[in-house]
């Protein structure tokens, strides 16, 4: 079995009209950290899952979802 985690990071950021920079501001990290983030490139640390959920006013369940991966979502249709 296998899983893996999506986000609303961009989601929540872009509604409250902060730039990438902001967001790495306010939860320490680097622009680019948040970038892989909200491309699902990198899952982040529990401290910094909490520290989202902070910033964002939200619990953590609102912001990732662990989700379970298709067996088959590495095949095309009609194959």
């Amino acid at each position: 079995m296998s899983f893996q985690i999506h986000n609303r990071v961009k989601e929540l950021r872009t509604a409250r009209g902060w730039t990438q920079e902001q967001l790495a501001d306010a939860v320490g990290v680097s622009r680019q950290s948040i970038n892989s983030i909200e491309r699902d490139r990198y899952v982040p640390s529990l401290l910094l899952a909490l520290t989202f959920a902070k910033v964002f006013g939200c619990t953590t369940d609102e912001i990732f979802a662990l989700e379970r991966k298709s067996e088959n979502s590495y095949h095309r249709h009609g194959d």
